[in-house]
């Protein structure tokens, strides 16, 4: 027959190669996959927008109004940094604006009113954006108080939960032996 200790280890052992058995493909891929990325990197820039215009200064205006957008597939990269295919048609447009001689703020205005606070990567402190500035701060406190009050109310059910008599014994029996034991070792360390 095992005991607890045993059964829990062996559960412990079981579950800890399965975890093994999973992650030895994973952890292949991941060995392999930083040699083959110079073979992969062309596929990655086949899908980039092209410039259309082989301006410098374009493109560094395009590339800085961009850091300032969010993806709207992605949404949590930037518009400079994503590579679907929306973020191309985006970049393309923007593109055309500062060709049409549009400013950078005329061209983020024209994005905004059309995609709303949300694509801005760094939405204004407003009304209509206070819960998104707001909420993570928010949820922070209340999942800290939540679990101050968890512990706080299992600490005093721990405490209030009295001894039975036969557990009461036992603990008085325990403390005897132990206060014995002590008492002898002390006796001839002197």
């Amino acid at each position: 027959m095992r005991r607890g200790w045993q059964t829990s280890a062996l559960t412990s052992a079981r579950s800890l190669l399965r975890a093994l058995l999973f992650a030895a493909p994973v952890l292949a891929i991941g060995a392999l996959l930083p040699p083959l990325q110079p073979l992969l990197a062309p596929a990655a820039v086949a899908n980039e927008a092209a410039p259309l215009v082989a301006d410098e200064v374009t493109e560094k205006r395009l590339l800085a109004i961009s850091e300032e957008l969010r993806c709207l597939v992605c949404q949590n990269e930037t518009l400079a940094a994503s590579q679907a295919e929306l973020a191309n048609d985006l970049r393309r447009e923007i593109r055309g604006l500062i060709k049409d001689g549009k400013s950078d703020a005329e061209i983020m205005d024209f994005l905004v009113s059309r995609y709303g606070d949300f694509v801005r990567y760094r939405p204004p402190l407003k009304s209509s954006t206070l819960l998104l500035w707001l909420g993570p701060a928010a949820l922070l406190l209340i999942g800290i108080f939540a679990l101050f009050r968890y512990l706080r109310q299992r600490n005093v059910a721990i405490a209030a939960t009295p001894l039975s008599a036969d557990e009461a014994r036992r603990a008085d029996a325990l403390l005897n032996a132990g206060s014995a034991d002590n008492s002898d070792q002390h006796g001839n360390k002197s």
